[in-house]
Formats: structure tokens, sequence, C-alpha cells
């Protein structure tokens, strides 16, 4: 029976083989994931419809596959059971049933501590007392407990506790995830549980490499290149040695959005700054109350807001050209695409009906969809539907750019980080005041500069009079 590609989504045709979770002879289970698919901007498990023996694998890591293309081949789920009493039986006359007892012992032994001692007596009795001694060691026991539980999962057809973006950041830095011991809900693997399993082992190496430093020392340059921490694979070229990585999916995907947009929309962008000194005041204030919450107040739910709602005054920036029908489509919703920095690109999630929402709404919906962004967990409907995007610069570093247009969109918003400026006031009083650099590029064949320039003033002037900005509804 073949197990193919399902829909990953719509307008989705194909996608790259990440990882493969199984191996021919494996036992899987109707639902348990077999291969990690790279989308367009997504990274999906897909899971099998069938459950049996696996007798052939049809992809390798790296292919592109296509919607309907076939993943693995299975036997049926009957076959398997039929195949599998004969190959125990065997063994059970042999009676290596207590080794098989003994493994999954230890698993449980660090639960209760009555049970090892029960578990220990049928064996030797008279030794019971002797391990009992040694009650140092029950740390290295849970240590390795989950090691053992892991294993027994994906034996069984149930996979490890965790997400593309977690297995993909433990295939980049060297770590098998059957020894992580899940801290999250449910056991489930988080990115500092590996963080922790790659600081110990590099503790580890380091006490073991000082005696050979002036040997590390004589070669750097090898070091570097075998380093894990470095993208792609060590290479020669007819210079010196070079490091090559295949163009992943969301990297092609980018790169063609991105030459579209240069070659089809003739660009301009306009500059300017917003006094946020009185909006960075009522931030400071309320943030107290957003993190009894468990919420981060920044100044980027006042900016979402304050563009939504400049949004609904201005209809050209809240459009998109139809050139085959020869239309303009205004949106009268409004969608507000936040531009993200992953370890995977650029990924520009939707927060939809922006316009609708209050600033706790927005800071909510911003944590929520920057979360499941970063660990992956996001769906290909959570990156569409955008009229206007946001590009949040300030969170790197940087003041100005000129940020291109995210097609069909015709326009886009870059904030840069403010700072404290100099600033002549009404009465020429020179005073310090926080300004938040803005850059907005926009399609000049739909957009003209008298509309830029003053919907950018009326984002500035929401941001510089936040009562306004509180009481837009």
């Amino acid at each position: 029976m073949q197990v193919k590609l399902p829909e990953l989504g719509d307008g989705i045709e194909s996608g790259d083989v990440l990882e493969i979770f199984v191996s021919v002879g494996d036992v899987i289970t109707e639902g348990q994931d077999i291969v990690e698919m790279e989308t367009d901007k997504a990274t999906v498990p897909v899971p099998s419809d069938v459950a049996g023996k696996v007798t052939k694998i049809s992809v390798s890591e790296g292919d592109t596959v296509p919607v309907g293309g076939v993943l693995l081949e299975v036997e049926a789920e009957s076959r398997a059971e039929n195949s599998t009493p004969s190959a125990p039986a065997a063994p059970a006359a042999k009676t290596p049933e207590p080794k098989a007892e003994a493994k999954p012992e230890p698993a449980a032994a660090p639960e209760p501590a009555s049970e090892p001692e029960q578990a220990s007596a049928p064996e030797p009795v008279a030794r019971a007392p002797k391990p009992a001694p040694p009650a140092p060691k029950p740390a290295p026991v849970p240590v390795a407990a989950p090691a053992v539980s892991a294993d027994a999962q994906e034996a069984a057809g149930a996979p490890i506790p965790a997400g593309p973006a977690i297995r993909r950041f433990a295939r980049e830095t060297g770590v098998n995830l059957t020894t992580v011991h899940g801290s999250g809900p449910g056991g489930r693997i988080t990115r500092d549980d590996v963080l922790a399993v790659v600081r110990s082992a590099s503790q580890a190496k380091s006490a073991s490499a000082a005696p050979s430093v002036a040997k590390t020392a004589a070669a750097p340059s090898g070091a570097k290149a075998s380093g894990t921490s470095l993208p792609g694979t060590a290479d020669q070229d007819e210079f010196g040695p070079i490091r090559v990585e295949r163009m992943s999916k969301i990297r092609k995907t980018i790169a063609a959005q991105m030459h579209a947009s240069w070659s089809n929309v003739p660009r301009v962008t306009n500059f300017d700054d917003a006094d946020i000194t009185d909006l960075e005041r009522l931030r400071q204030s309320s943030k107290e109350d957003y993190a009894a919450q468990g919420l981060k107040l920044t100044t980027m739910p006042f900016l979402i807001k304050a563009v939504a709602t400049a949004l609904r005054h201005h209809p050209s920036m809240n459009a998109i050209i139809d050139s085959e029908n020869e239309q303009i489509i205004y949106k009268d919703y409004v969608n507000i695409g936040i531009a993200v920095d992953t370890d995977r690109g650029l990924v520009v999630p939707v927060l939809k009906d922006a316009d609708r929402m209050g600033i706790p709404d927005i800071t909510r919906g911003l944590a929520e969809t920057a979360g499941k962004v970063r660990g992956g967990q996001f769906a290909v409907s959570d990156l569409k539907g955008g009229t206007f995007t946001i590009s949040n610069l300030g969170a790197i570093g940087g003041q100005y750019s000129t940020p291109i247009v995210n097609i069909p969109e015709v326009a886009i918003l870059l904030v840069g980080r403010s700072r404290k400026l100099p600033v002549v006031m009404p009465d020429d009083s020179i005073v310090p005041r926080l300004m938040m650099p803005l850059s907005l590029s926009y399609d000049h064949r739909l957009v003209d500069g008298g509309t830029a320039a003053r919907f950018l003033n009326d984002v500035i002037g929401y941001l510089e009079a936040p009562s306004r900005l509180l009481l837009a509804l």
C-alpha cells in the first residue's frame, strides 16, 4: 500500500523533504508522522494515513515531491501482525524474556523508589542492599531513562515530542533528540532543552580539549571549517575552502518574490520620524498591567493600531493592482502582515482585522503569532490575506531602509530603532525627544507621492497623540 503526499494547503503543489522519521522495517501507526516537508513558507509534518510495516521508502531528504507523489510503501497491518508474533516466538523459547523485562524496569525505576527493590529481588536478593547504598547515582538514572523511553517510543511508532523547528535545530547542533528530556507541556522538547544538551557537551569538550590547545591553535581554519554552527558542507574551489548549502524552498520562494517585486514595482520610499515621547511614557506606565496578564507591551502594537486605523482613511494604500484584468481592487478589510526574522528566513504572518482590535488584543495576537512562527507551529493559512506589511528593523538595529513591497500589496512600512534626538519645539526651545524612524515604500503605479505622505502623516499623528489612538475603534 502506498502512502502519498496529501494536500498541504491552497496553492501548494509540492514540498521538499526535510527529514524522514521512519526506516524500512519499522511498524507505523495511522496518524504517525513519517516525514517533515518544507513548503513555500512553512514546515509541516506529514502523518501516515495507514498502519503497517514499512517495506520501501520512495523519497530521500532534499527531494522535491509533488502533491500525490509516493512517499513510502507499507505492508498491510494484518500481515505485519502475522509476521511479528512468529519472530518473538523463537526468542521466547530461548528464555530471553528476562532481558526484555530488565530494559523496561530501569525506565520505570526513577518513578517509584520501592519498585526497583522488588524488581531486583528475584535475581540476587542478597545483593539488593548493595546497590541501595549508591544513592548518589540517581542523577544519571533519570537522564538515561528518557533516552530509553524515547527509543521505545520511536520503536512503538510514536514520534519524539518535538516540533519541526526543534528537530531542525537539533540536526544543526548535532543533538540526538532521544537523549533529551523535554521540559515543556506533556514532556515536549523545547529549544532550551536542546541548548542545555549542547552546553553540557561543550563544557565536556572544553575540559577534555584543554591539553590540546596548542594543536588547535596551529590549525584554526580547519577548526572553523568543521564547526557545527557554520552552515553548508565543506568543499573546495580554485581559491580555497568554501561551504556549500542547498537553497531551501523558503529561500527560493523569497528570491522569486523579491525578483518579481523589483522587476514589476516602480518603488518610491518616503522617510520620516515620529515623536513617540508621550507614547513611551504611556507604555511605561501600562507595561506592568500587561505583564500581570503574561503580556509584554512594546511599541509595536501601537504602531500596528496606528497603521490599521490610517489605512481605513486611505483606501489606495490598502489595495492591489489586478494587471491581468486592468483593475484596482480595494480591500474593505485590514489585515496587517508582520515580517518576522527566523532561522529559516523572512516569514510574514498576518494579523487579521487589525483595525477592529484594541491594543490588548493586538498585543496578545502579536505574541501568539510570533511564538507560532518562531516555533515552526504555524499553518500556511496564517501567511495569507495580508493587505499591508510592517517590518521591524529596530528589533535588530538600524534606523532607515528601503524595504521592498510585498506584492501584490502596494506598500510596506519599515520601523527603525527609536533614539533620542534634539528637537526644536514651537517655543524655539531645544529638548531631547524620543524619535521613531519610519520608512514607507510604495508602488508608484497606484500610490502617488501625496497619498503616501498624507498616509504617513496620519500614522505619525496617531503615534504622537496616544489618546487619539486609544479612542480609535
